[in-house]
């Protein structure tokens, strides 16, 4: 690595801020490529992808600083797409994710940019998930393996999977996966690839350990660093005083003041999340804790409502959201500052996404300043504190979600499409295509957001009428 890197500088290769984005079609491309990209109203490249596709398609290794949001998903996969030849049913291309979440959003991407691929399978390895599923289909081929380094290695130790015929190895999120643990299990697949792989590691801040890491695994690196300017420029940072035994009834008129669509509130134990939730509720607010005690049907359901607008506020503690990405979120509050400032950009970065605009409050004790300063020293700005006493305390009912969302017992092992359910809710159900929101189908069941007044009458003709002729059961969550 180069000095550059190590002292948190731009790299020779890094991405300029330039005001005229580049189109994908001055690209090495394939054109059939080229025209799913249009299919997907993909046109000009983000700053990432201009940055590091050519050099990634060029067949470097690559060492990217990037953060969730910024289109990364879509410049590695344009590259190990580019690499992987679908008359080969052998694993050519492995993206290795810290979370099974950010695993499911990857392997969807990737099907979605290689949808007018014939023959090309995309198939998630992830922990929580039957093993015996994962075992038939690696025994029919997959060219393209998304998975957790645990649930991978373990395939690996099984022989299940072979990674003689790698073409290309993704790390995404290599700071998040080392935060976890899985220094050793990520090492030990690098060990079992051929050698000769193509390597991109993306990660959104460089620690030592990452820096490590990548001296392990890649070869002559090229580097793509993107200046952070992302708070400075898209998010707002307030900072609001509060007592201890007054921060949760500020936390409550914050949100009943700013009535965000859907809020995610940071704590920094599974106690203060249940706690902050139980608050909310208590005040009308659709809220969910996300914490570590949850098994995985518990938090996957928990975060299909908030992704699916159905749930207002999502209550987090910072090793239950590694790999969340949410689109389109308006605020984060810090209902405890965070314990270092790593933490807290990764916290206030999960608003203001896509050159969206964010909120990102802080609610600090006064035995808690003293994090803030130091904060703001290290990260070179200067706090914004409001004045708790101008947020009005209000009666009105707290604001309700626009959606609900319904589970449906059936998915791709049942041969559930997303078109099926949408023609089923637009013509059986007589919803408009507009009160329909998000469908997520995993192989055994498949999650639907409907407009919420209409979500108890909708469900009450699923259960009667099935889908395509099909009887399939259904509730609310």
């Amino acid at each position: 690595m180069s000095r550059a890197l190590r002292r948190g500088r731009r790299g020779h290769n890094a991405c300029m801020t330039d005001p005229t984005p580049l189109r994908f079609d001055t690209l090495p491309l394939a054109a059939p490529q080229l025209a799913t990209l249009v299919q997907l109203g993909y046109t000009a490249m983000t700053p990432i992808q201009a940055a590091s596709l050519p050099l990634a398609l060029a067949g470097h290794d690559l060492i990217a600083q990037a953060p969730t949001g910024s289109g990364k998903t879509l410049a590695f996969a344009l590259a190990l797409l580019a690499r992987t030849r679908t008359d080969n049913g052998a694993a050519q291309a492995l993206v290795l994710c810290p979370t099974r979440e950010l695993a499911d959003q990857v392997a969807q991407a990737i099907r979605r940019i290689a949808r007018n691929e014939a023959n090309l399978k995309v198939l998630s390895l992830c922990g929580g998930m039957p093993i015996r599923g994962q075992l038939a289909s690696l025994a029919h081929g997959a060219q393209v393996i998304v998975g957790t380094p645990g649930r991978v290695l373990d395939h690996l130790e099984r022989g299940s999977l072979v990674l003689d015929s790698l073409q290309c190895l993704v790390l995404d999120e290599a700071d998040r996966m080392l935060d976890m643990g899985f220094r050793d299990a990520i090492v030990t697949i690098d060990e079992r690839c051929p050698g000769s792989q193509q390597t991109l590691l993306f990660s959104a801040t460089f620690p030592e350990p990452v820096l490590r890491l990548a001296n392990a695994a890649l070869r002559d690196p090229r580097e793509v660093l993107l200046e952070n300017r992302h708070a400075a420029e898209t998010i707002v940072q307030r900072f609001y005083r509060a007592a201890a035994d007054a921060r949760l009834a500020l936390l409550v008129r914050l949100l009943r003041h700013h009535v965000p669509e859907r809020a995610l509130v940071f704590c920094n134990t599974r106690q203060e999340c249940r706690d902050v939730t139980d608050a909310l509720q208590a005040a009308g607010f659709v809220a969910l804790a996300l914490h570590g005690e949850l098994d995985q049907r518990e938090r996957e359901q928990t975060l299909v409502q908030f992704s699916q607008k159905s749930c207002s506020v999502l209550v987090a503690t910072d090793v239950a959201a590694r790999g969340l990405d949410i689109a389109e979120m308006e605020m984060v509050i810090n209902a405890w500052p965070s314990p270092d400032a790593d933490t807290h950009q990764h916290r206030v970065g999960r608003t203001g996404r896509s050159g969206g605009s964010g909120l990102a409050l802080s609610l600090v004790a006064p035995n808690e300043e003293h994090r803030i300063e130091k904060l703001a020293t290290q990260q070179g700005f200067v706090p914004e504190w409001a004045d708790a006493g101008e947020i009005p305390d209000s009666d009105a009912p707290a604001p309700q979600p626009p959606m609900a969302t319904l589970l449906i017992l059936a998915g791709r092992r049942d041969k559930l499409r997303a078109g099926d359910v949408l023609g089923a809710l637009t013509q059986a159900a007589g919803l408009g295509r507009e009160e329909v929101g998000q469908i997520s189908i995993t192989d055994g069941s498949t999650y639907v957001a409907v407009a919420r007044p209409k979500a108890e009458a909708v469900l009450r003709i699923l259960n009667r009428e099935g889908i395509k002729g099909r009887r399939m059961r259904a509730h609310r969550l």
